[in-house]
């Protein structure tokens, strides 16, 4: 077996109480077999980019779009996740100085200092980078944001966070650095899934990519998760095979404009047929660039074990992950999460 092979990739999302716990957590079960550590999205993170939500309720430029409906949030079995207001910048507002505090930026920085000083004492191995994981601006503008004035929102909101990600860039050295973009919404875009799509949806989720990885500069690490969503712990919508996450993998490699360390695709849970990995034979990512596949679920050994060999029929070098983070999932399961990425790596448990 290859390093890669033998490779876990977190997401990001861990449902624990803070970075340290964590940090120390992963690195105790398997940090031998990690190039990256996420510090977990915990606190107000932890559904992940609802807190931008109410970020922007708080703010006075942000108003309800009353004159459409809520919008419910469904899984792909009909199940309804929530129901939510959509928002929009008030029309008196001068949005050519408008900003919004993302706020990524503060608790990337303070999480670093726990990693930093974990790293010194050795409970964090030395070629181990700090991973922070983004939602795209799109994640926030597609999913919180009405049809009625979204690209304005969305060229404001990306303005915004283009500053937030320079604060990271200014405050964590770049070759300790790693940023992944969490590409769940642009999915769900190409799904049909929402409201207003526009008809020009690829070109404008492609420039989106292109434009964020020109903010990450070298030697920071950059890398891909594309995600079918996970608000219940579950598939929004479920995938069919690997063929629309190849698509973007493909779209994304042609059009950034510098070097890509990794991407993550995302399976799905039973078994599924051997035509549902058959599209990774298309796959066409650069020859440096590390390929995660989220195959692995909690309480299904065989079931990760016949995925992960599957899956070597069609691209034999890959490292595991699951389908997403795990911050929506019971803590209780983390005990069984930990032990499965440790049995696929090879680890006697």
């Amino acid at each position: 077996m290859t390093d890669l092979n033998r490779t876990a990739h977190l997401v990001g999302s861990i449902p624990l109480s803070s970075s340290e716990e964590v940090f120390c957590t992963i690195c105790d079960a398997f940090g031998s077999h990690l190039k990256r550590l996420p510090d977990g999205e915990t606190g107000e993170r932890g559904s992940w980019i609802l807190y931008q939500r109410e970020m922007l309720l708080q703010h006075p430029a942000i108003e309800a779009d009353t004159s459409i409906p809520k919008f419910a949030f469904k899984q792909w079995d009909g199940k309804v996740i929530r129901e939510v207001e959509l928002l929009k910048i008030r029309d008196d507002v001068d949005t050519s100085t408008l900003e919004f505090p993302v706020g990524y930026a503060v608790h990337a920085i303070e999480s670093f200092k726990d990693f930093q000083r974990l790293q010194e004492e050795g409970k964090i191995p030395q070629n181990v980078r700090f991973q922070v994981s983004l939602p795209t601006p799109m994640a926030t503008g597609y999913n919180y944001v009405s049809p009625n004035g979204r690209q304005t929102f969305l060229e404001v909101y990306e303005r915004s966070f283009a500053k937030d990600v320079a604060k990271i860039l200014d405050n964590i050295p770049h070759d300790k650095l790693a940023i992944q973009w969490d590409v769940c919404q642009e999915v769900l875009v190409f799904e049909d899934y929402y409201l207003g799509r526009p008809d020009d949806y690829e070109r404008q989720i492609f420039d989106q990519f292109a434009r964020l990885a020109s903010w990450i500069p070298e030697p920071v690490e950059l890398g891909f998760h594309i995600c079918y969503g996970s608000p219940g712990n579950d598939h929004v919508i479920r995938p069919q095979d690997f063929a629309l996450s190849v698509k973007i993998a493909n779209g994304i490699a042609e059009g950034v404009n510098r070097k890509l360390e990794f991407m993550h695709m995302p399976g799905t849970f039973g078994e599924p047929e051997a035509s549902f990995f058959e599209p990774l034979r298309d796959l066409r990512l650069p020859a440096e660039c590390e390929l995660y596949l989220g195959l692995l679920f909690d309480d299904e050994e065989e079931g990760n074990e016949a995925r992960i060999e599957m899956a070597r029929n069609y691209v034999a070098d890959f490292g595991i992950a699951t389908v997403c983070g795990w911050g929506r999932a019971n803590a209780d399961s983390l005990p069984s999460l930990l032990r499965c990425h440790q049995v696929a790596l090879g680890d006697s448990v």
